[in-house]
C-alpha cells in the first residue's frame, strides 16, 4: 500500500508541474498548492518508510512551502462598489 501512495504521490506532483508549465493553472493556485501538498505528504511517507531520508526531507521542505502559500493566500479582491450612486 505504501508503494501505492508514493507512485500516486508522484502523479500529482507531475500533474501539478504540468498545469502549472502549461499555463492551466497559476502557480499560487489553490489547486496547484493543494496538488503539491498532497502529493508531497505522500511521496513523503514513501520515502520515509524506505527511509530515504534525502528524499523525506525535501518532501517536508516542499509540505512547508504549500502550506505556507495555502494559508498566506489573499482574498480575491472585489472591484470597489461606487459610494456616489
Amino acid at each position: 500500500m505504501i508503494d501505492v501512495g508514493g507512485w500516486f504521490g508522484a502523479i500529482l506532483l507531475l500533474l501539478a508541474y504540468f498545469l502549472v508549465s502549461t499555463k492551466r493553472v497559476g502557480g499560487a493556485s489553490i489547486r496547484y498548492q493543494s496538488l503539491n501538498v498532497v502529493g508531497s505528504i505522500l511521496v513523503g511517507a514513501n520515502a520515509f518508510y524506505y527511509t530515504a531520508l534525502p528524499s523525506f526531507s525535501v518532501n517536508v521542505v516542499w509540505i512547508v512551502i504549500g502550506v505556507a502559500a495555502l494559508t498566506r493566500r489573499q482574498p480575491p479582491s472585489h472591484p470597489a462598489v461606487d459610494s456616489e450612486r
